[in-house]
């Protein structure tokens, strides 16, 4: 495997085409630090970049799964201007253009809650907790966390949320569509991975686009977004993979995917 992790802090493991991205500081609950920060940036790039990669799973070490950002390294910043303009975890997660599972295995607060928001699919632990608790600090999260909580569980649920700062636990999560499994502690990663694995499979170009489309149908106007689905269809349907794919249906056998 070519990506490797510059930061103790950050795990990087790859089994077959699917990458594992663990935050590792759990005597901290994996709270993460601007250094941090900027080397979950350079791996996304790396991992957009390898062709070997067609999956991601993003996960924490230990009983958390990220409390978000290091409160204490926060002063660090002399003006609000310079907080404001800072690169987030979370913009490097959205840079990511491959298919992201989050296994959430225990806290995802703030930050934490953010990140596997922006993650495609959430697996969670059975003792997961979520929470959006800046306004008992006095601020609101500003990575993404309004419009993806609100696009995740609904208008009055994120209000809720974010209004109060109050956890909710993993089944409510489930009840609300803000993970899509529960399952154990010590499967929750397994599980994970399976699921990135089954995405891995996948003619990976058409994976993608999946992906492009669905932050195209939570952005754009329902006409414009399906204009946009339909346009991407027919790329896919061009390539080596689409053709491929039709062969091997007429065949009946397993399609053998390249993405081109």
């Amino acid at each position: 495997m070519s990506i490797t992790s510059t930061n103790e802090l950050i795990h990087v493991e790859q089994e077959g085409f699917v990458v594992t991205v663990r935050l590792n500081r759990p005597e901290k609950l994996n709270a993460v630090t601007q250094e941090m920060s900027d080397e979950l940036e350079r791996i996304a790039h790396a991992l957009n970049a390898d062709d070997t990669v067609r999956a991601i799973v993003y996960t924490g070490t230990g009983r958390a799964f990220s409390a978000g950002s290091d409160i204490r390294t926060l002063e660090r910043y002399s003006t609000p201007w310079e907080f404001r303009n800072r690169r987030d975890y979370c913009d490097a997660l959205r840079e990511l253009r491959k298919p992201v599972v989050a296994a959430i295995n225990g806290y995802a607060f703030g930050g934490g809650l953010e990140s596997a928001l922006t993650c495609d699919i959430r697996v969670a632990a059975e003792s997961a907790t979520f929470a959006a608790p800046e306004i008992k600090l006095g601020w609101v999260g500003g990575g993404g966390m309004s419009v993806l909580l609100a696009g995740s569980i609904g208008a009055s649920n994120a209000a809720l949320m974010l209004m109060t700062g109050d956890p909710i636990d993993a089944e409510r999560a489930l009840a609300w569509g803000l993970v899509s499994e529960v399952v154990p502690v010590d499967e929750v990663v397994a599980r994970a991975q399976q699921i990135a694995q089954t995405i891995a499979q996948r003619p990976p170009i058409a994976a993608e686009t999946a992906k492009a489309n669905l932050r195209a149908a939570a952005n754009l106007p329902q006409d414009q977004a399906i204009a946009y689905e339909r346009e991407l269809q027919g790329i896919t349907f061009a390539t080596e993979d689409a053709a491929e794919g039709r062969a091997a249906f007429a065949e009946r056998r397993d399609g053998v995917f390249r993405g081109r």
